[in-house]
């Protein structure tokens, strides 16, 4: 038998399985299983005029089963890998020692970690959609608007401290920012610590 002959049976022999495996219509693909398509390979393989290309098809099949179950267990270590990662990333932004927040264009808070949470004296489910100008002095809101508003305008990075509005117990408090542009867009990242006894309240 000559090697165009061979190719030709082999490719008459995948052609003629695949649409055995398809079959006629939607609702038969659906009834056939591996046990089906093992035994058209078996039917296959015991005439002995199919029998060598079968074979050959069988172990081509049984490669990529095995290629796919290597794929498979490559996704599933991956996976894990990825989740291992996205857990210490989360771990890392919530008791990170400086408080970080996310403000959407109106310096609404979207995102803030535990220590953002603490240095605004509240619990952080109750400060999501608060503004971050409802904590601030009169000055300090307008010290947060002129450097977003600097940050809108292209500038990398911005400082500035920030009067908090007096405790309870009138203590002095202030927050020292570094705000940044959302490089996911239309908001600012911002970087909070805390400073006690900077800010002299007003008489």
């Amino acid at each position: 038998m000559t090697k165009t002959l061979q190719i030709r049976r082999q490719n008459e022999l995948r052609s003629r399985a695949v649409a055995k495996l398809k079959g006629p219509d939607a609702a038969t693909r659906a009834l056939i299983d591996t046990a089906a398509a093992l035994g058209v390979l078996y039917k296959l393989a015991s005439s002995p005029s199919t029998a060598p290309n079968a074979l050959a098809l069988l172990s081509e099949l049984q490669v990529h089963q095995v290629e796919v179950d290597l794929m498979d267990e490559e996704l599933r270590r991956s996976r894990a890998e990825l989740e291992t990662s996205l857990n210490r990333q989360i771990q890392l932004y919530d008791h990170a020692p400086a408080g970080y927040v996310t403000l959407d264009g109106g310096a609404v808070l979207r995102e803030l970690n535990r220590t953002a949470a603490t240095l605004l004296g509240y619990e952080r489910d109750a400060l999501r959609g608060q503004s971050l100008e409802s904590f601030l002095t009169p000055e300090g809101v307008s010290t947060l608007r002129n450097m977003l508003t600097r940050i809108t305008a292209g500038a990398p990075t911005e400082f500035a401290d920030l009067p908090l509005r007096p405790g309870e117990a009138g203590e002095r408090r202030c927050l020292h920012a570094s705000a940044s542009a959302d490089p996911a867009g239309g908001g600012f990242l911002i970087v909070l610590m805390g400073i006690v006894g900077a800010i002299p309240l007003p008489k």
